[in-house]
């Protein structure tokens, strides 16, 4: 994990294997910040939508027992929304690395779209 310092708060950027295995542990909660159509086509199973059209992070569940962690395609809307959440005061918030193109890379399961029915399924 590497960590920035913003101000007084700490910005965290998880790795794909950091994110997994926190996320298999139910320690984190994962918000997607891509479209509603991105999300729809393929997303991790379990991961919150927020799309950083709509950010609010006055809307953001608290982190007293869960860490937040945004990802998006490439890791850049994620960072924005993290230093958007910092702007509005969270001390204390993380992004994944890579996004979901890297998640995909790892091989990690996620719900994609069979392209034949037009069904979800895991892909893993």
């Amino acid at each position: 994990m590497k960590t920035e310092q913003v101000g007084d708060a700490l910005l965290e950027t998880w790795t794909v294997d950091e994110v997994a295995a926190a996320f298999n542990r139910n320690e984190i909660i994962l918000i997607d910040v891509r479209t509603p159509q991105e999300f729809m086509f393929e997303h991790i199973e379990g991961a919150l939508l927020m799309p950083m059209a709509f950010f609010n992070p006055d809307k953001l569940p608290g982190q007293s027992e869960k860490r937040i962690v945004f990802h998006c395609g490439s890791g850049v809307r994620s960072e924005r929304v993290a230093r958007r959440a910092i702007d509005a005061g969270l001390a204390r918030i993380a992004h994944m690395e890579g996004g979901f193109g890297a998640w995909k890379g790892a091989k990690k399961p996620y719900i994609g779209t069979n392209m034949a029915t037009g069904a979800p399924h895991l892909v893993s």
